[in-house]
């Protein structure tokens, strides 16, 4: 192991940047090239193909098979065009990656020759084998079929030689086995409820649609140390290292200077996106040392969630001929600040209208002021829930430090906009005021600025934070997918928004004018939203005392967190809605229990292994050498010796110490791993990995990372932290 560090180090230092011959022009003229993009619809699709695929995308229909057959001929000239020779149905399963079977364009023809063939029987379904993708009992091991099935909304790309075709990805008995399924879902209905209530203020809205931009933050270390640290490869994180002496404390790397390397990786990536129409546009160095990040223009949400995916398998792709390896794991340092998925997220309809954007006029004012308080509600009725969706093995030792929300969901609103709502339930309840003053509270909503983009500061602290015309999510982690969140986010929205117009027509039937009455509801909204609305400071203890009494829920656990997926309110979010059927989420909240058990499993045998095969002999190796040097100090100067000796005495006894007390952790966690492998339940047997073998991993490290203080640096066997997160 000392020798593959060493390698790699010298590996680093001659290592210069990767020149790359990037294309020639405006990033315009070869923009979308590898997507089945409109333009191409254009080109390669008969005139009534093109426009039932339009219409079909559009309105959310299903293409027949004649079209489809249209559409896959059109298709595969293009692609065989751009040289290719493979197609997939690219699907993403509950593994937290994508997934692909490729086909060749090869058939025998009628002559017996072999000919190109792409029909729409290939372009709208396939079948996978489904037998190995997590299902949670969904499917008995025996029951392989699976299918996928074309999602029209999300272009088909060239990625190599293959073209890709998004898809959806369900069972034989028609159960959702992916992200995408439930996400088209929950993006139907926060269309539909959204359009409802957007009825009381414009008849011309037909059409609301959920828009994503996602902030893809990740850490590059160098290919040749990445392979010299068996944690990091099998894990994603360091399970030990101590910190070095100087990582962030200064400060400097945020938004500093690029480095070559990393510089020249960042354009070839974003050359890369940019020909899969990914609309990347901002890049920078993030907090820690070696930790950047990456973002897009905004885009709807499905195709927003498609492209962030094919980011992540494109960077872990692409890092590779420079030298780097991308790490996505949330905390894959100690320490250190670990990394998020920012996801900010907003909902504009077919008529240009941002809702989450204070409006010109009294009626536009009111449109925003629906649509901020149902978000409210929505968020603290669903705390739960949206924590289920982000609380995962990875992500939990990332939330809660000081880069990242706390588990706590609390919404941030600024200054401006809590005046603003303080008012209207204060002042409209005043009875001094005049009749006037009223209606132009209620109509004018307390004198809302027209433009309130800059009125509010960025809170960092707030899971949930109003940055202006949007929502920012802060606590998606960096390897997730968006889908998780956002599935959430927006049946959360979809069910609150359905109980609105209930309320609101409910007042109406009642005699109440339509304004006055979806005023006295947003009023309501606010005061029963009150607790999760908190502008302060989310990592403070004295948030913690006040968020307990508030009666928001503070849950670090991830097995509890999850337990509550599957929670009465959260089925009445997702089940009754259409969702997700009872057994579909039964089957994710079995999934995600055997993720959580399956990682913190592999991070144990991990940490064992590597404790006792490398770090523990290459302590006795050191006590030998220090135990050598106190004899031979012995047999030169006698007596005079013991004074002499004593700092290595000492080191001698540390060394035992900590070798002793490691050894014996890592009994109690293997110990501790056969009991709970023992437990049938998976639910109880998640629970016990995370109060009995878990624990031991901190405990274990503590050791290690005082050895490594310790012995020799030549000997130590893995590349350190000063090693692994500074390079040029």
């Amino acid at each position: 192991m000392a020798t593959l560090r060493f390698q790699a180090l010298t590996n680093l230092m001659q290592k210069e940047a990767v020149k790359m011959d990037f294309p020639a022009g405006r990033v315009s003229d070869f923009y979308g090239e590898l997507v089945f993009s409109d333009e191409a619809m254009k080109k390669y699709l008969q005139p009534s193909v093109y426009k039932a695929v339009k219409s079909a995308i559009a309105k959310g229909e299903l293409i027949d098979r004649t079209i489809a057959d249209g559409v896959a001929a059109g298709m595969k000239a293009w692609a065989i065009d751009h040289n290719v020779v493979h197609y997939t149905h690219w699907f993403q399963p509950l593994t937290d990656g994508t997934a692909e079977k490729h086909d060749g364009f090869i058939n025998y023809g009628p002559d017996g020759r072999v000919i190109e063939e792409f029909a729409g029987k290939h372009l709208a379904q396939q079948e996978p084998d489904a037998s190995s993708f997590p299902n949670g009992g969904i499917r008995q091991t025996f029951e392989a079929r699976g299918y996928t099935a074309w999602d029209v909304s999300s272009p088909a790309f060239i990625v190599g030689s293959t073209l890709c075709i998004p898809t959806i990805f369900i069972s034989y008995t028609g159960d959702a086995l992916d992200y995408k399924t439930p996400l088209l879902k929950a993006l139907h209905a926060v269309d539909k409820a959204a359009v409802d209530v957007c009825q009381y203020f414009d008849k011309n809205v037909t059409k609301v649609y959920s828009y994503l931009g996602w902030e893809q933050e990740y850490f590059l270390v160098d290919l040749g140390l990445y392979m010299a640290r068996p944690d990091l490869m099998l894990t994603g994180r360091t399970l030990m290292g101590h910190s070095s002496a100087k990582d962030q404390q200064l400060e400097d790397h945020y938004f500093g200077s690029i480095p070559e390397r990393v510089a020249v990786f960042m354009r070839d990536l974003e050359v890369e996106c940019q020909r899969l129409g990914i609309p990347v546009k901002t890049r920078h160095n993030e907090v820690a040392p070696n930790q950047f990040e990456l973002a897009p223009i905004y885009e709807e949400v499905n195709l927003a969630n498609d492209h962030n995916q094919l980011v992540m398998d494109v960077m872990k792709r692409l890092a590779r001929h420079h030298g780097f390896e991308v790490l996505l794991h949330e905390k894959p340092f100690a320490g250190v600040n670990g990394s998020g998925k920012h996801n900010n997220w907003s909902l504009g309809t077919d008529t240009g209208v941002n809702l989450f954007a204070p409006g010109k006029n009294p009626k536009g004012n009111m449109l925003f002021l629906t649509f901020l308080t149902n978000v409210m509600a929505a968020v603290y009725k669903g705390q739960d829930l949206l924590r289920s969706m982000i609380l995962n093995a990875s992500n939990s030792h990332r939330l809660g430090a000081n880069e990242a929300p706390p588990a706590i969901i609390s919404i941030f609103l600024g200054t401006q906009l809590s005046a603003m709502l303080n008012n209207i339930v204060e002042k409209v309840s005043d009875s001094k005021m005049s009749p006037e003053e009223k209606t132009a509270l209620k109509l004018g909503v307390g004198r809302l600025p027209e433009i309130l983009l800059d009125n509010t500061d960025r809170n960092r602290t707030s899971p949930f934070a109003f940055t202006g015309d949007r929502f920012e999510f802060r606590a998606v982690g960096s390897s997730a997918n968006c889908a998780g969140a956002m599935t959430a986010i927006n049946a959360m929205v979809a069910e609150q928004l359905v109980e609105f117009k209930k309320e609101v027509d409910g007042l109406i039937e009642k005699g109440v004018k339509k304004d006055e009455a979806i005023f006295q509801v947003i009023r309501k909204l606010i005061i029963e939203s009150a607790p999760v609305h908190f502008d302060g400071n989310g990592y403070s203890d004295e948030w913690k005392a006040e968020a307990a009494k508030r009666g928001l829920t503070n849950i670090t656990s991830v097995p509890e967190s999850l337990s509550k997926m599957v929670e009465p309110h959260a089925k009445k979010i997702l089940v009754e809605s259409g969702i997700l059927s009872e057994r579909e989420l039964a089957a994710r909240h079995e999934v995600e229990l055997e993720k959580f058990v399956k990682k913190v499993q592999i991070e144990a045998r991990v940490m064992g292994d590597l404790v006792i095969n490398h770090i523990v002999p290459t302590a006795l190796a050191y006590q030998n050498v220090l135990i050598k040097n106190v004899t031979g100090m012995k047999e030169v100067m006698g007596a005079e010796a013991d004074a002499l000796t004593e700092n290595e005495k000492q080191l001698i006894r540390k060394v035992s110490e900590h070798v002793i007390a490691i050894r014996s952790k890592v009994q109690q966690m293997i110990d501790a791993r056969k009991v709970c492998n023992k437990i049938e339940d998976i639910e109880a047997k998640a629970f016990a990995y995370d109060k009995d073998v878990r624990p031991c991993l901190d405990e274990i490290r503590y050791h290690v990372d005082k050895l490594e203080l310790i012995v020799d640096n030549e000997m130590w066997p893995l590349p350190k932290y000063r090693e692994l997160l500074f390079f040029r």
